[in-house]
């Protein structure tokens, strides 16, 4: 992990600032963070991804530094934003590695523009199944904006914030993620930030639970390596999730890492490192072909697909 964060740079992009941080060199690869968080969630892994690879960490908009307007937080709507961020840096193809909200926006990336689109790791995704975390589904509940606006006054955050890292550190896999949920709840003080991740979650989460699914359209990756990774302890998205993007999509690589939760690129960085670079290497960039596109679309998903076996990484 870096001892120093990562010099974070600017763009105005309609009118929008955008955050993000850009290092290295060699193909690119782009890394979409979650619900909540910013581009600080990958900082474990940067400086290694940079030393084979460009890595191109934003924030999201509604999320870190990144503006927070009244806008588009549809999945469609930041897939667009990537790829206008992107080709104002200039880079033309990535790799794109999403993580649990960030997924679902990786995967609408890959279908918006598989021109652009090398390869797609999912880790610990939105979009493969209908369950969430309770917590995830308060966020759509009317009285929520006003409500974690009382519980994000100094007294009560600072107290919660503190109990949420106490009890992170404990060995209990149910507390584990505690302490990024903690820098999460601390986000919510800025009241713009709170209506970006309503606006986010209204368009992704009902009462019923996930209502975007890649489940419909995962027959066009068939022209596409795709990875999943999952931490065998998350509570936030279940890890038989994983199974379903295996059925899904059988030619997908998916990696279960144990003693993980729902960050297992924090939980064990060198290791999540290590399978990100042996998926690109091990594998050719999609090429995009309008005519195999088309015969995609035109012969649709077919026939169901067995669930293909899910892989445990050793812990040891």
């Amino acid at each position: 992990m870096s001892e120093m964060p990562h010099e974070v740079q600017f763009l105005t992009i309609h009118g929008h600032r955008r955050a993000f941080v850009k290092v290295g060199q060699g193909p690119a690869v782009l890394l979409l963070h979650g619900l909540g968080c910013d581009h600080t969630t990958w900082e474990p892994i940067i400086d290694t991804l940079a030393r084979r690879y460009t890595v191109i960490a934003p924030d999201l908009l509604g999320h870190g530094r990144s503006s927070k307007p009244r806008a588009d937080y549809s999945v469609g709507g930041y897939a667009n934003g990537m790829r206008d961020l992107l080709t104002v840096l200039g880079i033309d193809k990535v790799t794109v590695i999403g993580h649990s909200f960030g997924g679902g926006v990786a995967m609408q990336f890959a279908y918006q523009f598989p021109e652009r689109t090398e390869r797609m790791m999912l880790v610990s995704s939105g979009g493969l199944g209908p369950e969430v975390n309770p917590a995830i589904r308060a966020v759509t509940t009317p009285g929520f904006h006003q409500v974690m606006g009382v519980l994000t006054l100094p007294v009560v955050r600072h107290a919660a914030m503190a109990g949420m890292r106490a009890l992170s550190r404990t060995p209990w896999k149910a507390t584990r993620d505690l302490d990024e949920v903690a820098e999460i709840y601390d986000s919510f003080k800025d009241p713009y930030a709170r209506a970006a991740i309503r606006h986010v979650v209204r368009a992704v989460v009902d009462w019923r639970g996930q209502i975007v699914t890649m489940a419909d359209r995962a027959y066009l990756t068939e022209e596409m390596p795709m990875a999943v990774v999952w931490g065998r302890d998350d509570v936030v998205l279940p890890v038989r999730h994983a199974n379903n993007a295996a059925a899904m999509a059988p030619k997908a690589r998916v990696e279960v890492i144990p003693n993980a939760g729902h960050f297992p690129h924090k939980d064990h960085p060198q290791r999540f490192a290590k399978i990100v670079h042996e998926f690109i290497r091990s594998t050719q960039p999609a090429s995009y072909s309008r005519a195999r596109f088309r015969a995609l679309l035109r012969n649709g998903q077919g026939a169901p697909r067995p669930i293909a076996s899910v892989t445990d990484i050793s812990s040891a």
